[in-house]
């Protein structure tokens, strides 16, 4: 289902994708500040992005397709259409791979071929699918509490700090900060799990700090 979606401006979505092959995406500190770097070259100018959070070996966006870029020359780019929003994530990808390639002595893809799509049509869906991500971690173990780990927009939302991240629309979503943390506290992944495809990353246990 996922991998056929289009990208259609002004639209929400689910975006995910994990190592090929199961590897490691991220496998020191600076990988995943150098995969935020190149997320606000590619990313930001295109779509807002709502929730986020990078484990070792995949990752869970959600983000709405911006219906006017902000890029440069953008009265020249009408071939940007539907058909081809997901080329700056395309491009996201492979500059990312080429880095780690270079740093790494590695070759080939990083990523799987198809990276995940799935649009969000519902409000019940935005509130269970931005606490599925924050608590993606706790999940498949890289932490024993997902409010602590470092690599997700849960802190950034909590405190509402300087960032890039729509806060004020997630938690006027919830209601309120207080509904922001019940939820994410009492969530149950069931409510939302048959929506999720292919999030069955093997879960690694670890005594250093990720990221």
């Amino acid at each position: 289902m996922s991998k056929e979606t289009l990208l259609i401006n002004g639209h929400y979505y689910h975006i995910y994708n994990r190592g090929n092959n199961g590897e490691d995406l991220f496998p020191e500190e600076r990988n995943y500040h150098h995969f935020l770097k190149l997320y606000l070259r590619y990313i930001y100018p295109v779509a807002d992005t709502y929730a986020y959070c990078l484990m070792k070996n995949h990752f869970h966006l959600l983000v709405r397709i911006n219906p006017k870029p902000d890029l440069p020359g953008f009265k020249n780019l009408e071939g940007l259409t539907q058909h081809n929003y997901s080329q700056p994530f395309s491009n996201l990808f492979n500059a990312y791979t080429k880095a780690i390639n270079k740093a790494y002595g590695r070759s080939g893809s990083l990523f799987e071929k198809n990276f995940n799509r799935i649009l969000i049509d519902t409000d019940r869906y935005f509130v269970h699918l931005i606490s599925y991500i924050h608590r993606n971690p706790q999940k498949h173990g890289f932490t024993d509490d997902f409010r602590t780990y470092p690599h997700s927009s849960y802190q950034t939302i909590r405190h509402q700090k300087q960032s890039r991240i729509e806060h004020q629309q997630v938690l006027q979503w919830f209601g309120s900060m207080q509904s922001f943390e019940n939820y994410h506290q009492q969530f149950d992944e069931g409510q939302v799990q048959h929506l999720i495809e292919n999030d069955n990353c093997p879960s690694f246990k670890t005594s250093a700090r990720l990221g």
